[in-house]
């Protein structure tokens, strides 16, 4: 695998959610801050007034008398301020010398030396672990020369409380709008791309050599000429492939005539060099012998280029799905002449096959060419034992050709249909001398291929010889 291939692509869908998300994640982070910032400051903004007002009502019932400043304030006044138990409020009156008036004295006290007359002053002061948000407000005397200061202090954790209400209440929404708005998006992409996924089916389950134009209708406008273009280059493939196939079958017609002929000749040369006795006409024998066999494999080769034309374009003259049939009288047809083949060699070859029918979708003619080409290849390289087996599974049926010869190097199982590969000395080992063509497995897969099914290989260490099993469609 080179290092392109094991990078593996990012999705378009994920190329295009990953900005949105960063997106999405910078404006959710944005809004939570700026929604944290605004619940505490209208939290504080709230507090501080209600502080300074407190402050400011405490500060209007010092009355001036003789004896100087009091705080008239009744019973009822002071639970007010002190209504909430929890956090309960505390004041203080302090003279300009910092003597309690009235209130809490352990209120703690900012610096008096800074008064504040004009309206109430905000402070924060810490006291035992604990922060506490005072206002004080100071008054002089209309008559006399003496001021008192007003302080009022409160714990802080309210005010947290509220803001963190607030926050809640605001972030809450804003999450469940920015959940919703990614599922929308995510959807509309999918949707979006749904199209595309569509064609990339329709790819994924075409075989190699469907070369049909790819569907546009619904393609995004932005893919469509990407489609187009795709559907430009197969029409391309299709013409070129077509142009390919019409020459290897002209080729191979216009060669038929004169292998037979030449085969005739040699035919004709041997018997009448038959009919002359001696030393000389001895010596041509094994010639004329080598010509007659040289002949027949050109034969025979031409006759497989045609099979395998024949068969790379049977999708396109037969309309439909093949006939659903019976298949043991096919296989037992085409496995016959083998038959009487192998037993003329001392070989064996068992046909092994239900009683009851076998049905599959085959083509009674394909179907028995393709067996000929696997038990001919199985004569020439395999062992002494060939068995075919054939069974009905669920929803398919399996046929299994085995032998038991060396078979080939597992390395070397993806290349047994390729067209003209016959693999390590296989013109050497021939039955008579001859050797394959190196095209009936390749004939066979694209049959197989053709019908729907399924091809597969086993060889050492997996089965002791070699097995090709089809899987067809019941």
């Amino acid at each position: 695998m080179s290092p392109i291939d094991s990078i593996r692509p990012l999705s378009l869908r994920r190329q295009l959610l990953v900005p949105l998300a960063w997106v999405w994640l910078l404006g959710l982070g944005a809004t939570v801050a700026g929604a944290s910032w605004l619940a505490s400051a209208s939290a504080n903004a709230a507090f501080d007034r209600g502080l300074q007002d407190e402050t400011a009502a405490l500060a209007a019932k010092v009355v001036w008398t003789d004896r100087g400043p009091l705080l008239d304030i009744s019973r009822q006044a002071m639970e007010l301020l002190n209504w909430d138990r929890e956090t309960p409020s505390r004041f203080v009156v302090l003279d300009e010398a910092g003597h309690v008036l009235a209130g809490d004295a352990t209120v703690p006290r900012p610096d008096l030396r800074h008064q504040s007359f004009a309206q109430p002053q905000l402070f924060d002061v810490l006291l035992q672990g604990q922060w506490l948000r005072g206002a004080q407000f100071s008054l002089r005397s209309p008559m006399l020369d003496r001021s008192v200061t007003v302080i009022k202090v409160e714990a802080s954790h309210k005010r947290s409380s509220l803001m963190r209400d607030v926050l809640l209440a605001m972030a809450v929404p804003t999450l469940a709008i920015a959940l919703l708005t990614v599922l929308l998006l995510n959807w509309g992409i999918r949707r979006g791309l749904a199209p595309l996924r569509a064609v990339a089916r329709e790819v994924e389950r075409r075989a190699l050599s469907d070369l049909r134009p790819l569907p546009v209708e619904g393609v995004p406008a932005e893919a469509a000429p990407l489609i187009e273009r795709i559907n430009s280059l197969l029409a391309d493939v299709q013409q070129s492939v077509t142009v390919q196939r019409r020459f290897v079958a002209d080729a191979a017609h216009q060669l038929r005539t004169p292998v037979a002929g030449l085969r005739v000749l040699t035919q004709e040369l041997e018997f009448e060099l038959g009919q002359y006795k001696g030393a000389q006409t001895a010596a041509w024998q094994p010639l004329l012998s080598a010509l007659l066999r040289s002949s027949d494999r050109l034969a025979r080769l031409i006759g497989q280029l045609l099979s395998l034309v024949r068969s790379q374009g049977a999708h396109q003259s037969t309309a439909g799905e093949p006939e659903r049939q019976d298949v043991r009288p096919l296989l037992r047809e085409a496995a016959e002449p083998f038959a009487l083949r192998a037993a003329r060699q001392g070989r064996s070859l068992l046909l092994e096959m239900p009683d009851a029918p076998v049905l599959a979708r085959a083509d009674s003619l394909w179907l028995g060419e393709a067996l000929a080409n696997v038990l001919d290849n199985a004569l020439r390289y395999g062992g002494t034992q060939i068995v075919v087996t054939v069974q009905s599974l669920p929803d398919l049926v399996q046929i299994d050709i085995e032998d038991d010869g060396v078979g080939v190097a597992a390395a070397d199982l993806p290349r047994l249909t390729e067209a003209f590969w016959r693999g390590e000395r296989a013109d050497t080992r021939g039955d008579d001398g001859s050797g394959g063509s190196g095209l009936g497995l390749a004939i066979a897969y694209e049959v197989i291929a053709r019908l729907g099914g399924h091809w597969s290989a086993q060889t050492r260490p997996e089965f002791a010889g070699l097995r090709i099993r089809w899987r067809l469609p019941a």
